[in-house]
């Protein structure tokens, strides 16, 4: 679905004006608790933010991926750990089903989703499985009209509040790699599954990651994701090529944020008799930094475009992912540096969104990851 540009525009506006007013004077408060305050999770639903990549048959606000990627530039402009409150339902937590669920799947699952009176997490990453979803080891074994679930998933966004997981786990042993990988909906109430302690995270305080442990967990066969066993892998691929592009729309949107703060540092800050953005030096890291910015968004807008026309953009998804989150970690860099002291303290909020940022290269597939996804793709295409 794509709006027309005077709805479009007014629920970007509507989005800016969240993030400026609501949102960006509870940065610090969030970060010192943890936790972003009930009523802004409430204010986020009733806006329809849980909903946005939803169709709109299902409740959702049924954007298409420019328009995501719009609203994420506005999104990123404050602290990450708002954007992820929803991220998952948005993104890897339910896209699986509006891609390859079953209709009475969708049905049940995707209202509930929009509305965020489900909230769903993407449990792929194993101890040692992440990036290699093939090497998956937890397991789902046929039993019945039932599956029965074992194994630990590791480092999964807002575990601690899900209703649902969107559940990766081998159900065909004998089967190495991908082919014996599918996809489930897991409730969380499930006997057999049980929350660890979300972990100690070097940035983005307000968002929390947890294990979540299947010990004999038994789940209705129904809940098997999609018609038939040993597709997971592909929902998973799938998913996360969707899901590089929101990411880098949010690396952009942070960026961006760091360049306006930066830029009026620069031109208030005085040393020497003059404001420091007089110095040559502080103006090439302002200028390297708005180029960067520029190429991120620009690559984000055409990929986001090439997808809604139904073009394959799985290199250009990673390109842009490799792209956008290596850069926002070279502007966070800079921006440090152009404060100088007071990029270092924590009253000026700079030094946060440095730790912040530093994520982004690792989640939804590492910046080497996606160099291996380029270069693959590359050489299939010429052979």
């Amino acid at each position: 679905m794509a709006y027309d540009a005077e709805t479009r525009d007014q629920l970007i506006s509507t989005i800016r004006r969240f993030v400026t007013e609501r949102l960006r004077p509870l940065e610090a408060q969030v970060a010192e608790n943890d936790e972003v305050p009930a009523d802004v999770v409430q204010e986020m639903k009733d806006l329809g933010l849980f909903g946005i990549s939803i169709p709109a048959e299902y409740g959702g606000l049924g954007l298409n991926m420019e328009e995501e990627c719009l609203l994420m530039f506005e999104m990123g402009r404050t602290s990450p750990a708002f954007r992820s409150v929803f991220g998952t339902n948005v993104g890897i937590g339910s896209q699986g089903i509006v891609m390859h669920g079953r209709p009475e799947q969708k049905e049940y699952w995707l209202p509930k989703v929009a509305s965020g009176e489900v909230i769903t997490s993407f449990a792929l990453t194993e101890p040692e499985a992440g990036s290699d979803a093939a090497s998956l080891r937890t397991t789902a074994i046929r039993d019945g009209d039932h599956y029965v679930i074992n194994g630990t998933k590791r480092f999964i966004t807002n575990a601690n509040k899900a209703h649902a997981f969107t559940l990766m786990a081998r159900t065909d042993p004998r089967t190495p790699g991908a082919k014996g990988v599918s996809a489930f909906i897991v409730p969380r109430d499930t006997p057999g599954i049980s929350i660890g302690k979300p972990d100690k995270k070097m940035g983005q305080q307000g968002a929390h990651i947890c294990d979540v442990i299947f010990d004999n967990a038994r789940i209705s066969a129904d809940c098997l994701l999609g018609e038939q066993e040993g597709k997971g892998f592909i929902t998973a691929m799938q998913v996360l090529e969707r899901g590089r592009l929101h990411i880098s729309a949010i690396c952009v949107g942070v960026a961006e944020r760091l360049i306006e703060d930066s830029t009026r540092y620069a031109a208030e800050r005085r040393q020497f008799g003059a404001p420091i953005g007089n110095l040559q030096l502080v103006q090439a890291m302002l200028a390297d930094c708005k180029t960067e910015a520029y190429a991120a968004r620009c690559m984000v807008m055409d990929a986001a475009r090439r997808r809604d026309l139904g073009e394959d953009v799985g290199t250009e998804s990673s390109c842009t992912k490799l792209f956008a989150s290596e850069a926002v970690g070279r502007i966070a860099d800079r921006a440090v540096q152009i404060h100088g002291g007071a990029g270092y303290v924590a009253d000026y909020g700079i030094e946060r969104f440095y730790r912040d940022v530093r994520i982004f290269r690792i989640y939804e597939g590492t910046s080497q990851v996606q160099q291996v996804i380029i270069a693959r793709n590359m050489l299939k295409e010429f052979a």
